[in-house]
């Protein structure tokens, strides 16, 4: 049976039990008024003295068949009337379950009308509000967050198709030049300075390789759970990461500018030291000579912020964001010599996400990339560990212009230290190191 007819049955069936019991109360009630009556006139009616009449017998068996009568006749009109009460309840029950039920069938019309390529109806919402409008509403919620997530599946389907294929084909690549370079030189007889070419092309193919497969792997251990994030200050790690690259900039005559401030956050420290390194090597590798690279890292209110800005080729703006995805670079780094596998920009993106980044990448007037990460400051006093949920980089609104003028350095004597040896270091090999 359906639900329609088990309602429709309940109504039917509540109608008929109050039927029978009013049936039953005014059979009862005109039986003993109808008794009282019979006997009362039979006697004479109240205070009346005079003597019995000579055929009471009579009388009395004539009150009682006419109270039967009366009775028989009330049961067969009531049970008439419950008759025709009844189908007439079933009647409007039927109705009244059909409107009941109205709204769940137009929910079960779009949920037969929902499929995987079609989430985009919804169930009206009827009014005013009660049970069934929440039921809908609560199912629209439903199909947003479905349809949310469905949408989240294919674009990360997606994504892992394309990168798929685009490692396929960076991995592939040194394998055609080694290759071709075998082929190459073997084809007749080799002396040993095309041996000596053979194997500088087949170590450049391989050092290639290397490169993508390194990057590839950081790509997965960034996007994992970094485990226990600590205290940390991102101007140190920034300074440590800078001498480092103190070689690869004086090499293309490059002007850094550092510019740090206490920026103290929770976090792991190799991952964001591996973020800083990704993000200056982008700035230094992507440059054109005699150009510059800035760095800050600065604290404003609950956040701090670490900004990478670079000489270099023009981008244009709505292509900035694209260079977040794996294996894409600039338009004009494809003619450099010593370009990377594509990786570096995804790398930083997965480790900022990690520890509830949030990152901006705006093309420079004049060629080249702003850079601001925003993360979540520690609070003061500071702890070893951070606290339970650290809040979310994407409630706090929009970060600052990613080249807003942070106040003077305000180092510690760690920082200064690791400085003067990057100006020794800068001063010995030529590159001009500036310092606000």
């Amino acid at each position: 049976m359906t639900a329609r007819g088990r309602l429709t049955a309940l109504y039917t069936a509540l109608v008929l039990a109050a039927g029978v019991v009013l049936t039953a109360l005014t059979y009862l009630l005109v039986r003993r008024s109808l008794r009282h009556r019979i006997r009362i006139e039979v006697l004479g009616g109240p205070g009346t003295d005079a003597e019995p009449p000579p055929n009471m017998g009579e009388m009395t068996a004539l009150a009682e068949r006419m109270r039967a009568t009366t009775l028989s006749d009330l049961l067969t009109r009531a049970g008439i009337a419950l008759a025709v009460v009844t189908v007439l309840g079933a009647v409007l029950g039927w109705l009244v379950a059909g409107r009941v039920l109205r709204p769940i069938r137009a929910i079960a019309a779009t949920a037969q009308r929902l499929s995987a390529e079609n989430l985009s109806e919804r169930v009206p919402v009827g009014t005013p509000p009660d049970e069934l409008a929440d039921l809908a509403a609560t199912i629209n919620g439903m199909l947003d967050r479905i349809r949310t997530g469905v949408a989240q599946r294919d674009r990360v389907l997606s994504g892992q198709r394309l990168f798929t294929a685009n490692a396929a084909h960076e991995l592939r690549t040194p394998l055609t030049t080694i290759r071709t370079a075998i082929d190459v030189t073997l084809d007749g007889e080799p002396d040993r300075a095309e041996l000596l070419a053979m194997a500088d092309d087949i170590r450049a193919a391989i050092d290639h390789s290397r490169r993508t497969l390194d990057g590839l792997l950081a790509l997965a251990r960034s996007e994992s759970d970094p485990g226990r994030h600590r205290l940390v200050d991102l101007a140190e790690i920034a300074t440590g990461v800078l001498n480092g690259t103190a070689d690869a900039a004086s090499a293309r005559r490059l002007a850094l500018r550092v510019e740090t401030r206490p920026a103290r956050m929770y976090g792991e420290p190799v991952l964001l030291e591996r973020l800083i390194g990704n993000l200056v090597d982008n700035a230094v590798r992507y440059n054109h000579v005699d150009g510059r690279v800035t760095l800050r890292t600065d604290r404003i209110g609950d956040h701090v912020f670490l900004r990478v800005t670079n000489t270099g080729p023009p981008i244009p703006p709505q292509d900035a964001m694209g260079l977040l995805e794996p294996f894409v670079r600039g338009r004009d780094t494809r003619r450099s010599a010593d370009g990377g596998a594509g990786l570096g920009l995804s790398i930083v993106r997965a480790i900022s996400t990690v520890h509830h980044g949030r990152l901006t990448l705006t093309a420079r007037d004049g060629g080249g990339l702003h850079i601001t990460i925003r993360f979540p400051a520690a609070r003061e006093p500071y702890a070893d560990e951070p606290p339970p949920s650290p809040p979310s980089a994407a409630e706090s609104g929009p970060a600052p212009a990613p080249d807003s003028a942070p106040a003077p350095s305000t180092m510690p004597a760690t920082i200064a230290s690791k400085t003067r040896a990057a100006r020794s270091s800068s001063s010995s090999s030529g590159m001009p190191v500036s310092r606000a």
